[in-house]
């Protein structure tokens, strides 16, 4: 079932408002408490690999848990969730089912992968994953929607993958690549179908790592929007390094831009990576040159394994950071990933409330 286009109706609020994303989904199962036998449920209780930190699989075997966690946020204030679906391929959920050759003297190539792509079981576990991911957020979507009265929408994941097509791991030969582009295509078109069959209003390719990973998202998005006769908006987010590099392909803010504004996304932004202080030079560039709308969901600070959601900042750092990137005229999206839970983004959305959004300059 696919979805209308709202990129009318959406583009009409980003006019009036700074819309609100959500927080972190990885920081915030945490604080359930689940154990391994609960990530693998009844269903996976043989598996041979640890689920515990496949996050995704608990769509299926914890649905409720993924459920509540989109409900918290949506009552937090979000007005767009993003589904539990970070690390729904093939490729990805390979790490936690199937042996590593690099255990018994071998490698990953494309021939491994390739075996990955045509695995009947990892293809079918795949798209149960996107389509319940979306189906779970676009109910309470519609639950809390119709219960506020103010329209929520449903972000379908589209995480970087576990392997990159710009960097070779092998130093002997600067050419090898463990995947094919083509391989990482046709993961991307399996999970952009499953996103779309569960009901999500927008795709947002994100935490982008390497651009040409990302680029294989956009081509695998745009082929379904023509072979399927369907059209929804595109955000497009980039993780940084401390330089403003894309962290694998080393682009700057201006040449991301540059690689995807054809795409003709609704937005274009950065997330993960650093704390907003980090992170605020490269979005100011990223505003200076994006002819789009621009979103920011940065990490609570770094990483801090003594705090208490694994990152420094609380909710009221974040508020101040959002609210002076909002009146710095720098938003239009704006929300938390790593270590943002649903207080952060309660904070975050009382922080960017009655601010003008960022004027796009096309």
């Amino acid at each position: 079932m696919s979805q209308p286009d709202f990129t009318a109706e959406i583009e009409k609020s980003l006019e009036e408002r700074i819309l609100v994303l959500d927080g972190a989904m990885g920081t915030t199962i945490r604080t359930y408490g689940l154990d391994e036998a609960a990530a693998r449920g009844e269903r996976f209780a043989k598996n041979e690999k640890d689920l515990l930190n496949n996050g995704d699989i608990l769509s299926i075997t914890n649905p409720e848990v993924i459920a509540d966690i989109h409900k918290q946020f949506y009552n937090a204030g979000s007005d767009i969730c993003e589904t539990n679906t970070f690390s729904a391929t093939g490729i990805a959920q390979s790490e936690f089912f199937v042996e590593d050759p690099r255990e018994k003297g071998g490698r990953k190539d494309p021939e491994f992968f390739q075996k990955i792509l045509e695995d009947d079981f990892l293809n079918e576990l795949a798209w149960e994953m996107n389509v319940k991911g979306s189906q779970l957020c676009r109910k309470m979507a519609d639950d809390v929607g119709t219960d506020t009265g103010v329209k929520r929408y449903v972000a379908g994941a589209i995480g970087p993958l576990t392997v990159s097509l710009s960097n070779s791991p092998d130093a002997e030969d600067a050419s090898f690549r463990v995947v094919t582009f083509d391989q990482v295509l046709e993961a991307y078109r399996m999970q952009v179908r499953g996103l779309i069959e569960g009901g999500c209003d927008i795709l947002m390719i994100e935490t982008i790592f390497d651009s040409l990973n990302a680029k294989a998202a956009a081509v695998a998005v745009q082929e379904v929007f023509d072979e399927d006769k369907v059209k929804l908006p595109v955000i497009i987010s980039a993780a940084v390094g401390l330089g403003g590099e894309t962290m694998i392909s080393a682009q700057k803010v201006e040449a991301l831009w540059n690689a995807f504004m054809h795409v003709k996304p609704l937005a274009i932004g950065l997330n993960c990576s650093l704390g907003p202080d980090l992170m605020k030079p490269f979005l100011e560039e990223l505003s200076d040159v994006a002819g789009t709308y621009v979103s920011a969901y940065p990490n609570a600070g770094l990483p801090n394994p003594l705090a208490p959601t694994g990152f420094d900042l609380e909710p009221v750092h974040m508020k101040d950071y959002m609210r002076d990137f909002a009146q710095g005229g720098l938003l239009n999206f704006a929300g938390g990933c790593c270590g943002n839970t649903p207080e952060h983004v309660r904070a975050i959305a009382e922080g960017v409330k009655g601010v003008a959004p960022r004027k796009v300059r096309r």
